[in-house]
């Protein structure tokens, strides 16, 4: 796989990511629910993902088995994810955040948002190029370290859907001044469901690197996970909810 071949994959997952946040923004201002922006990145981050997951290099013969599997845990944290977010967005008048940031903005609301979400569009680059190089790793889907990173993706997957079920069952059943969920994992981190989603794509190194140096590109999926982690403890995870 040459830089020609992984720069051009780059520049339309680009472009996917643009067009869909645009789309994300119309939604926004139809519907006046900031919640649906983050449905939108989350559905159209798996489908670039997957995707171009399944991409097959010139030359090749057809999509690979690790490129399949790949593709299928995209697509399902993606709809699990997505899905889940709609849900929640469908109970609330807006979403907080967004809402602070259109009242700091002002009159200049509708296209700051434009311009931020346009930023977040960037922002989905290295997660999208995380996703390919770890599907194009041309070496057979029988490592030990692909069946440890199966596991990562899949408990990452599971733990987030266990986090996000409890706290939904916290709120609907509240009593009156609970204001901080402890049940179930919330006992015993204050957002369990952002660490499985950095778990779930810690899996993708494991899918990707090779230590034998026959596909050097595979080290650029770290790149994925050490965004992931900056974005939810520096970024719009963390500080923003506490």
């Amino acid at each position: 796989m040459s830089l020609t071949f992984i720069l051009w994959v780059a520049a339309l997952q680009m472009a996917a990511m643009s067009l869909i946040m645009a789309g994300g923004w119309l939604l926004q201002r139809r519907t006046g629910n900031s919640g649906f922006v983050d449905a939108a990145w989350t559905f159209g981050l798996g489908a670039v993902g997957a995707a171009s997951a399944l991409l097959v290099l010139p030359g090749g013969d057809g999509p690979t088995a690790r490129q399949t599997i790949v593709a299928a845990l995209v697509a399902a944290w993606s709809v699990r994810l997505g899905t889940h977010i709609v849900q929640r967005t469908r109970t609330i008048a807006d979403d907080p955040r967004y809402a602070a940031l259109m009242n700091d903005w002002g009159a200049e609301a509708p296209r700051r948002l434009f311009v931020f979400l346009q930023q977040q569009a960037i922002a989905s680059l290295p997660l999208a190029l995380t996703i390919f190089v770890a599907a194009q790793n041309p070496a057979p889907f029988s490592r030990v370290q692909d069946w440890l990173g199966l596991f990562v993706i899949v408990a990452g997957i599971a733990g987030e859907g266990l986090s996000d079920r409890q706290l939904r069952r916290f709120v609907a059943t509240r009593k009156e001044g609970a204001r901080v969920c402890d049940i179930g994992l919330w006992r015993w981190s204050r957002h369990p469901n952002y660490f499985f989603e950095w778990m779930f794509w810690l899996a993708f190194p494991l899918f990707a690197i090779d230590f034998s140096g026959s596909y050097p590109w595979g080290w650029l999926a770290l790149v994925g996970p050490a965004l992931m982690y900056g974005l939810l403890v520096h970024v719009s995870g963390v500080p923003p909810l506490e």
